[in-house]
């Protein structure tokens, strides 16, 4: 962290701090202390506390949409059932291992009471996000032939809410890690055979 710009080491230094604490139990000082500056010196670069706090979620929104594909083309769609299910799980495991992610979903959790874009941002980053990006992926999967005809917005959603769930205990019980991917897996290949076309589906 140390050959971080002073901002961004700002920044990471209170992802440690509040996703422990809590908003209310971090300092400014505490912060300047962790990103190995002076009080003082960390008003040059944030008007203070609720300034570093939104930078921060600007930082990992754009981190998160990055990482979890968000801004994917359709060039890295699916094009089969089990392309799908390989490569949602590999968003699941990002999800799930990334340090930034792992401790933004113990603020949101925290913070989501406190302030209505924090209430907004995880609404957001638990469902609609997810929800237009498979709604995206299963309107294509339908135009190739591959997905039976539905309504994919309500497909996504059938696809993405179970595995908020597990996700969730698997931050409570991270010693739970095999379970919650084997069940995860278990619900995509439950919905590809329910919703993905068959060969005599086709007409092959």
């Amino acid at each position: 962290m140390k050959d971080m710009p002073t901002k961004e080491r700002i920044l990471y230094a209170a992802l440690d701090l509040i996703s422990e604490k809590g908003y209310d139990g971090v300092g400014v000082d505490l912060i300047a202390e962790n990103a190995g500056l002076k009080g003082p010196s960390l008003y040059r670069h944030y008007k203070g506390k609720e300034d570093i706090f939104l930078s921060l979620i600007d930082m990992v929104e754009a981190h998160y949409m990055t990482g979890f594909g968000l801004m994917n083309t359709k060039e890295g769609y699916p094009d089969t059932m089990d392309d799908l299910i390989e490569n949602a799980m590999e968003r699941i495991r990002f999800t799930m291992h990334d340090d930034v992610i792992r401790k933004t979903r113990r603020i949101l959790a925290m913070e989501q009471f406190r302030s209505e874009r924090m209430a907004e941002l995880t609404t957001r980053y638990h469902l609609e996000n997810l929800q237009k990006l498979y709604a995206d992926i299963f309107a294509d999967m339908m135009e190739k032939g591959i997905l039976k005809q539905d309504d994919p917005e309500y497909l996504a959603l059938e696809f993405v809410s179970p595995v908020s769930l597990f996700i969730h205990m698997y931050d409570r019980q991270p010693e739970k890690e095999a379970e919650v991917l084997e069940k995860i897996r278990k619900h995509f290949e439950h919905f590809a055979k329910v919703y993905g076309k068959k060969k005599s589906d086709l007409g092959e």
